[in-house]
Parts: structure tokens; sequence; C-alpha cells
């Protein structure tokens, strides 16, 4: 390690109290879907009291639409910032990077299962507890303050450094997808996931299903006479977990799969039926998140989904004659792998020797990540490498704030390694 990376180092150390505190303001602004103002402009003054220019624009929809990659929504995205910043370098003679990290985080209900408040950021014994701070606001955090560091030593780097904090990571991509059509690229992009300081290689597709089945209400008096749709969607859950089963089947696995005894996961998320509990329900709609291999068409999965859902109502008398409706949308997210030769892995590798003095390991993600835009439509080499956290998306999720300041020091020289020193 020279001297150069040895002040940078230090400098982490030094903003480390800094840099705890502003996780905690992220943590402390909740950023469910539709929330992400807040935070973004939180980040955004961050950013610009860095010296940097922060661009805060919202999404263009009609234009998001034309992508590839892009994943259907319901909703607006009014008053739903993304937020860039560009360090830039002098000379332009190196690579370029970028680092990319979402704000959007999935709901911490029910809370009363917390043992520590969801929204507190409250730090006990090492670790940050609460809705985010693993996933992924402590990763925004490592990337941000990993510029910081280097700036705050003079240095100044061969290639741009592009910092992106985006909407919709846990729902569609459609932030990051954002962000290319706003003209942002680089050589190489590294998102800051909290996959345990591991590089990713591979992650599966993944899309949402909406099965929406019709009973016949009535009065719970004569409910032996009415039809509950409830009780009718039951059989096609039933039916989504058994095609699960089959396509999990190892012959179908792929070589970064292998060690994996069940990759793909059709997990039933939400089911809403009834409104009162002395009326039979009219009406249920359960949804489903489904995945895919990389390489496997979603057409053709969606297809599969389908098919299968009316062969289990063709079973049944009332389904046979009232079908399900079966839709899909948001998350319609493609499969992706990495070539483990791509030169940010060696770059990541070198680093994160430096720093724990082990061999980086690889990971293959049986989740999404926006990597796949960068991979897939710009051909750009992108991966993951982030803290070490747990119970993401269930209550009293943490990150290891050791980890934290770890990946900080990593994504710093990983910069440098890549773009450069002037």
């Amino acid at each position: 390690m020279d001297a150069m990376e040895r002040r940078v180092l230090e400098q982490v150390e030094r903003n480390w109290e800094r840099q705890l505190e502003f996780l905690q303001g992220m943590v402390r602004r909740p950023s469910t879907l539709g929330n992400e103002a807040l935070v973004q402009r939180f980040i955004a003054k961050e950013l610009s009291e860095m010296g940097l220019d922060v661009d805060l624009w919202y999404v263009d929809h009609a234009e998001i639409a034309k992508q590839p990659g892009y994943s259907p929504v319901e909703w607006t995205y009014e008053g739903r910032p993304n937020v860039a910043a560009v360090w830039r370098s002098p000379s332009d003679a190196g690579r370029s990077l970028i680092f990319n990290g979402h704000v959007d985080v999935v709901p911490a209900t029910p809370e009363h299962h917390w043992t520590h408040d969801p929204w507190g950021a409250e730090i006990v014994n090492g670790r940050m507890y609460g809705r985010g701070a693993a996933d992924m606001k402590s990763g925004i955090a490592a990337m941000i303050y990993a510029v910081q560091a280097i700036k705050e030593v003079g240095l100044e780097l061969g290639g741009d450094v592009t910092l992106e904090t985006v909407i919709e990571e846990e729902c569609t991509g459609n932030g990051t997808l954002a962000t290319l059509v706003r003209g942002y690229g680089a050589d190489a992009a590294v998102i800051p996931e909290p996959l345990g300081q591991t590089g990713l290689e591979a992650q599966v597709g993944v899309m949402w299903a909406r099965v929406t089945v019709r009973g016949e209400a009535a009065h719970a008096q004569r409910a032996d006479q009415a039809v509950n749709a409830i009780l009718k969607a039951y059989p096609l859950m039933k039916a989504a977990k058994e095609l699960e089963e089959r396509v999990n089947d190892p012959e179908h696995y792929i070589p970064q799969f292998e060690g994996n005894p069940h990759p793909l996961n059709y997990n039933i998320g939400i089911v809403q039926g009834g409104d009162w509990a002395s009326s039979v329900p009219e009406e249920c709609t359960f949804e489903v998140r489904v995945s895919a291999y990389p390489g496997e068409d979603l057409e053709e999965i969606q297809q599969r989904f389908k098919s299968h859902l009316s062969e289990a109502s063709r079973n049944d008398p009332w389904l046979s004659e009232n079908p399900p409706e079966i839709s899909f949308y948001a998350f319609r997210a493609e499969g992706c792998t990495v070539d483990r030769e791509e030169p940010i892995f060696a770059s990541l590798q070198r680093c994160h020797q430096s720093i724990t003095e082990e061999d980086m390991e690889f990971f293959s993600f049986t989740g999404t990540t926006d990597i796949r835009f960068f991979n897939l439509y710009r051909g750009t080499p992108a991966t993951c490498y982030g803290p070490t956290g747990a119970k993401l998306h269930a209550p009293d999720e943490w990150v290891d704030l050791g980890s934290v300041k770890d990946v900080t020091k990593v994504l710093a020289l990983t910069a440098m390694d890549w773009c450069g020193v002037q």
C-alpha cells in the first residue's frame, strides 16, 4: 500500500462519525415507494456540500417506457426524484466509474414486531438497526464517503466518478434505467448492495404476477350456497408453489447456481380478499414474485405461469367456468451474469484483499439488482460489492458497521485503482 492510499484510508477513519450521522439521517427518513423525495433531497444536500454539481430530476415515464428493460408501472413519478453528481477528472485520461445505490426501501410493517424502532437507526453492539440500514442506505453512505475521502486529501482521479441514488430498485429498476436515458454512463459500475463483501457474478430474473379470482358473494348465513373467492384462490396458490418445485429441478440449473438447491423462488407476497367477516367474499387477489434464470425469455416464463394456473383451474368446477384473471406488472427484470474475468473484478479483488487480507469471493444472487441495466443494455460491466447485514425485508433489519467502514475503504481504493490517480 502506497502513501496516497494510506492517506485516503486515514481520511475514511477521520470521517467515520460524520458518515454514521449521514447514514442515520438517511434511515430516519422513511423512503418507501412514492416517498423517496425527503431522503433524496437530504442526499443531494450532502453531495452539494462536497462541492459537486448535483442533478436532481424526475423520471420521464414516456421516455423510459420506450427502453429495453423497462418495467410497466401503475403509479406516477411526480415528486419522486433521482439524484446524480459527477466528480469530473481534470484530465479524463483514465477509466470512468459509476457508484449507484437505491434509496427506496420496502415497508416496515408490522412495526410492532420490531424490537428496535424501524426508523430510529439505533446502534447496538456494532450494528445499526432500521429499515434500509442494510438494504441499501449503508452502501450509499459508503460510496459517497469513499469519494469524499479521496477529495478531502486533495487527490484528483484520471477518470470521472458518478454518484447516483435512484428510486424503485425494489419494484422495477426504472430509476436506474432513467439514469441511462439521462445520459449517465461509464466504463464500469459498482452497486454496494449488502451482499457481504462478495463480488456478484449472477442474478435471477424477476417478475410480479397478479391473480384475481372471482367468487359469488352472499350473507354468511347462506355461505354453503355461495362461492368463497378466498377458498377458490387457495388451489391456485398451491399450483404456483407446485410450479416453483418443478422449475427448481437440478437438471435445469446453470453453472453459477449449481451450489444452491433452490435458486428460483415463487413468493406469494400479497393476498387481498373480503371486506366483512359476515360476508362471503366476492373476489380475492394474490400476487406472486416469479423468478427465472439468466437467459430465459420472460414472455415464455409468463406463459408457463399462466398455463400452469389455467390447468389447475380446469380441475375445479367453479374455476373452470370462471377462470382467474392473470396479469403481470412492475418487475420485468431479466437475469444476468458477469464474467469473472472482467477487469472491474480484478480491481475490486486487489482492493478487497488490501483491506481484509482475504481473497474476495463470488456470489450468485437469487434476487435481482440494478446491475442488469448496465450489463445487458449498455455493455457496461457492473457488479455489486457492499456491506454485511441481515433480516433484509424483515423486522429488525441490521447492518454490521465494521463492514460498512471496510466497504468504504475498498470502494475508495477501487476508484483510485480503476480511474487512476493524477
